[in-house]
């Protein structure tokens, strides 16, 4: 569940829960319903359901722990918007969700507004208990983190069609802003014994801590995050036919996909173009390279004669250098550390401590925050994580080396 540090007023939450759920709705404006509507594949989900499901969690989690729960919706909507709690029951299957034509996103909308009416009732009283204001808390960062989703999967939905349609004109790549082409340089640390883990953080979620010391031998970290004008050195080097760069699993997923390059990129009339949000636009050699899968970013360390941070040394230079760039809100950058508990974890009790628990295995750590995180959802300390080979986030990396 989370660690909140500090408590805050009511009114200060009854506000954070108006702005965040108002922002779920302006990432929707000018869209159709058709658009809302698609699931371009298993791992992504239509943005109706991410305006669903985050309404759902409030209803669950937060409405259903009254001594006195409203009735809910539409008693059905507990079925098809639950996502991984296995402990609340029955779920529609997360690869089937982009069927559910109904309820219409019309419904959507209006379930968000009769929960959000029940829910500016119970915020608006100031009376609820500080067990049930970290729910709340937990329901907002949890919406965040949708946010972000929102923006990913759209661009996976919008990259399938021919027509290659654009969400804005302002998207939060910014593909064509300035970017720095300098050649990376190495900052270095001396390591010691090293606090990791939450620590003065107004919030974080349970896999943040707890807080605890690790020994690190002195490291270097690169002082930005490569860019694509480094990857492209990489591919003219064939650093996609070169199966000493890669991980065995790696290999095999470069050869059996046949990928020749990051996620929407293409070669096209002799020069690269990327597929944005904002539509194709002609590739930035000094954007920060993204959506990239943990092979290719351990594939490219590899051939830079250099190698991934593990993400204690990322958190620890992240404390020490906040002055290094693109740290934050740039690509979320791949680490050598699998996604495992700290020592002394623990889950919540119930259904709401299946958060982050269970999904520490098979996947490595991200750290950072991309361009499409939102404002304040960031920290040294946040740990994101996905399988190796998934890149429709805005996953990209940065070096790190011994001394």
């Amino acid at each position: 569940m989370s660690h909140i540090a500090s408590q805050r007023s009511a009114n200060s939450l009854e506000f954070r829960y108006a702005q965040t759920r108002a922002y779920s709705l302006e990432l929707i404006r000018g869209l159709s319903a058709e658009d809302c509507q698609l699931q371009s594949m298993p791992d992504a989900s239509p943005l109706k359901w991410h305006l669903a499901h985050t309404t759902w969690f409030f209803e669950t989690f937060v409405l259903g722990a009254l001594d006195t729960p409203p009735p809910p919706l539409d008693p059905r909507y507990r079925i098809l918007f639950n996502s991984y709690y296995v402990g609340v029951g029955e779920r529609h299957l997360r690869a089937e969700r982009g069927l559910l034509s109904r309820p219409s996103l019309d419904e959507v909308l209006h379930y968000r507004q009769h929960v959000d009416q029940h829910m500016s009732a119970l915020l608006a009283t100031g009376d609820q208990s500080g067990k049930l204001n970290e729910l709340i808390e937990l329901g907002l960062q949890h919406e965040q983190q949708h946010q972000e989703l929102m923006l990913t999967d759209l661009k996976h939905h919008f990259a399938c069609n021919p027509l290659q349609p654009a969400w804005r004109d302002a998207a939060p790549e910014h593909p064509q802003a300035e970017q720095d082409k300098s050649a990376q340089q190495f900052v270095s640390l001396a390591g010691g014994l090293c606090e990791i883990g939450h620590s003065t953080a107004e919030f974080s979620y349970d896999n943040e801590g707890p807080s605890h010391k690790v020994w690190l031998e002195p490291f270097q970290i690169a002082d930005r995050n490569v860019n694509n004008g480094d990857f492209l050195a990489f591919i003219a080097d064939g650093g996609y036919q070169r199966p000493e760069l890669w991980l065995s699993d790696g290999w095999d997923w470069v050869c059996s996909h046949e990928v020749k390059a990051p996620q929407y990129w293409q070669h096209r009339d002799q020069q690269w173009v990327i597929f944005t949000l904002a539509g194709e636009q002609p590739l930035n050699h000094g954007a920060p390279l993204c959506h990239i899968s943990l092979y290719e970013a351990d594939a490219f360390a590899r051939w830079s004669e250099a190698r991934l941070p593990t993400e204690m040394e990322w958190e620890h230079a992240a404390r020490e250098h906040p002055e290094l760039g693109g740290l934050f809100g740039e690509v979320w950058q791949w680490t050598n550390s699998a996604y495992l508990p700290y020592p002394g974890y623990q889950p919540a009790a119930g259904a709401v401590g299946e958060y982050n628990g269970k999904f520490m295995i098979n996947q490595m750590v991200l750290r950072g925050s991309s361009c499409a995180t939102p404002n304040g959802h960031s920290r040294p300390s946040y740990r994101n994580f996905f399988p190796a080979a998934a890149r429709w986030q805005f996953s990209g990396l940065r070096l790190a080396r011994n001394p």
